[in-house]
Formats: structure tokens, sequence, C-alpha cells
């Protein structure tokens, strides 16, 4: 049995995650290309197995915070429930 952290989430969800990563990296500098980098990056992925995850996964701990409060509840609710799924120390954060 595949565990939840694998299983794609609905379009909306994914594009709801996709849309708070991109909006969060933009708020960096872009001196080096970097920001750019990131934010092609995200645009390329599918939603597929767990690029839900890939997204959030490019972030530490303190955008992962930015992005769980940048989230709507049933957004909120998948992450939460694929993190702990792995149980990811960061699965508190979508629990609200």
């Amino acid at each position: 049995m595949k565990l939840l952290y694998y299983i794609p989430p609905s379009n909306d969800v994914f594009n709801e995650v996709k849309e708070a990563c991109i909006s969060i990296w933009r708020q960096y500098d872009n001196t080096y290309g970097y920001v750019d980098e990131k934010i092609n990056r995200i645009k390329s992925i599918q939603n597929v197995e767990d690029n839900i995850m890939c997204m959030i996964a490019m972030f530490d701990n303190i955008n992962i915070t930015k992005l769980s409060k940048l989230l709507s509840k049933e957004a909120a609710i998948v992450v939460y429930e694929r993190l702990e799924s792995v149980k990811s120390p960061y699965s508190y954060l979508f629990n609200s």
C-alpha cells in the first residue's frame, strides 16, 4: 500500500500550494538568479506522485512556517496528512 505522502492531491490544492510557494520565493533577492531558478522549477512541476511535497521540501523551516499560514484550511489539511503519513516533524505546522 502506498503512503499518502506519495499520492497526489486534487488539482485545486496542488495549484494553491504551487502559487503559495512561488509567492514566498518572490519575496527574496534575485541578484544571482536563484529565485528565478526555484520559481521556474516550481512552475514546471506537475501534480503527480509526491510533487506537492517536493515543492515544500525546497524550503527551510522558516519558509515552511510562512507557507502553512498562507494556505487555506483544506490545503493545510492535505499537506498535514501527507507529512503525518511519513512522521515528519513539520506536520504540526499545518495542523492548526
